[in-house]
């Protein structure tokens, strides 16, 4: 698990945090055309300022399989079947999902064992799921409704700064 970065203390609220992060996300990735160069800096962002992460990263929809984009922290499983695990039921309901904890999601797919809870968001193209931002924690109940609605804004900002889906 890294370090909790001094700036996530700073922050009166989740919502604050979230805030802030959203308005550097949109200014990190303007003016980068590169999507793989834009989902890697949105991944080690996230990941440096959301406290209680062990995994933040990204998975990329080819045809009827996730495969693994870039993310921070350890190695990450490769391919996800939509509809199986957290991250390919997310794309087969078009909708986030907030796991409080992961051994009682039917069919989890367990990458990392350290992992307690996940949070799920598709994103978002011309209505089209292309891909999702999942991050993990060791913490059980780590994710909330406030964190929900935070990633689904920097997955938006995200989804708006890829002018074409990025190739595996």
């Amino acid at each position: 698990m890294h370090a909790v970065g001094v700036a996530a203390h700073a922050f009166a609220s989740k919502g604050e945090l979230y805030q802030e992060l959203a308005a550097e996300m949109d200014a990190l990735l303007a003016g980068e055309s590169d999507g793989i160069a834009n989902l890697a800096n949105a991944a080690a962002a996230i990941f440096d300022r959301l406290p209680d992460l062990n995994w933040a990263g990204f998975y990329l929809l080819r045809g009827d399989v996730l495969v693994l984009g870039p993310f921070q922290g350890k190695v990450a499983c490769t391919r996800i079947e939509v509809g199986k695990g957290v991250c390919g039921t997310a794309v087969t309901r078009r909708a986030s999902i907030c796991v409080e904890d992961v051994h009682a999601f039917p069919g989890h797919i367990a990458c990392d064992s350290a992992s307690e809870s996940e949070l799920v968001v598709p994103l978002m193209r011309d209505g089209q799921v292309f891909g999702v931002l999942d991050l993990d924690s060791p913490r059980l109940a780590r994710f909330d409704s406030d964190d929900q609605a935070g990633c689904e804004a920097l997955a938006a900002i995200i989804s708006r700064h890829l002018a074409v889906t990025p190739s595996a």
